[in-house]
């Protein structure tokens, strides 16, 4: 390491990566919106933000939010005028909705129960106010008759959608680093007690506990905390006490500074950065969803439409200067397009005791 950077593949540790081992594959109406004064458009940021503040006024009143980018409006579904004349003050648009959230949490509790099958992934999608169910191509026989009954049985709360590719973890980064005999990214470099870490995907933080820029090269890092299943997020502590830039490598497009971290919002349009695939953009597609891999159940995770390869793991995603979430895993590749899931940044930071620099 030279300082505070690692030399080339750009910023080495100090941008943001995205994982890749070669994890084993996964055999995984509306309503009118309610009349009120035209909302200011907001950012999708200070949309999130805004999602966060009525979600937590109105509890289970509402079953999610989303961002509507062409109008620069958030929109929350709602089941009643009186959670909607809520959300009209806020200067959101509210949206009536037939399931309610409990509705939706108890069709979730019941895939949860029944149908955990590898190779399946489910969120909830507040424009279609349903539990979206991905089923990948392992997914066949008795194990997708299950899965068909148990979704048949929820009626319009749930629906399944299908991927020719398969559900995996994906172990590789944006600036590289490598394990033992892993190759995987750095997410985000955080601090803790005043001392440099990185975060970087829970599969990695298991698979090695030793760290460097390069194959073979000196030892930059050791894992500190590492989470997966259940979650997926590691912290690793630098080697040494140098401080670290907080930044994504933007490949061509220089670095991209990260000051804060934030809650992802549906809808909103996001990037992420890998030393397989370098940058690509997508869509938050959900929240909250839930992942069968092989190794074990995922929860809580970011859902969207950007791509990803092995290699893109532990890696950044990121909009503007805040980080959302760190690389997990996915289906489909970076040619074809795919479903790529994520660990939000604020739970991790929370959960090891660490913060953005």
């Amino acid at each position: 390491m030279n300082g505070s950077r690692i030399p080339k593949r750009r910023a080495a540790l100090a941008a943001a990566g995205t994982l890749a081992l070669t994890a084993a594959s996964l055999t995984l109406q509306s309503a009118q919106a309610a009349s009120g004064p035209a909302p200011s458009a907001l950012s999708a940021l200070r949309a999130g933000e805004l999602a966060q503040h009525i979600a937590a006024d109105l509890g289970p009143a509402t079953a999610g939010s989303y961002y509507d980018a062409s109008a620069g409006k958030l929109v929350v579904t709602v089941v009643d005028e009186a959670a909607a004349a809520r959300v009209r003050a806020t200067g959101a648009v509210a949206r009536q909705v037939k399931h309610s959230a409990a509705e939706l949490a108890s069709a979730r509790e019941t895939l949860a129960a029944r149908a955990t099958v590898p190779g399946t992934a489910w969120s909830v999608d507040p424009r279609t106010n349903q539990v979206v169910v991905t089923a990948d191509r392992t997914v066949t026989g008795a194990a997708l008759q299950r899965l068909q009954t148990v979704v048949a049985g929820l009626g319009d709360k749930a629906r399944i959608k299908r991927t020719s590719a398969t559900l995996r973890p994906y172990v590789a980064g944006g600036d590289a680093i490598w394990g033992s005999g892993v190759r995987c990214s750095l997410g985000f470099n955080v601090t803790k007690s005043g001392k440099p870490y990185f975060l970087t995907a829970g599969h990695c933080g298991n698979a090695s506990s030793s760290w460097s820029a390069s194959q073979g090269g000196s030892r930059v890092g050791t894992t500190e905390t590492s989470s997966f299943p259940g979650h997926d997020y590691a912290l690793v502590r630098y080697a040494s006490g140098a401080s670290h830039p907080s930044a994504v490598d933007l490949y061509d497009g220089g670095s991209q500074n990260i000051s804060r971290a934030a809650e992802a919002t549906v809808g909103e349009q996001v990037q992420r950065s890998g030393s397989t695939t370098q940058v690509h953009g997508g869509e938050v597609t959900g929240l909250d969803a839930t992942v069968n891999y092989e190794e074990g159940t995922v929860e809580g995770l970011i859902d969207t439409t950007v791509c990803a390869e092995p290699g893109d793991s532990g890696g950044a995603l990121f909009d503007g200067d805040a980080a959302l979430g760190l690389t997990s895993g996915g289906s489909g590749d970076c040619s074809s397009g795919g479903e790529t899931f994520f660990q939000p940044v604020p739970a991790a930071l929370q959960a090891v005791g660490a913060q953005i620099p």
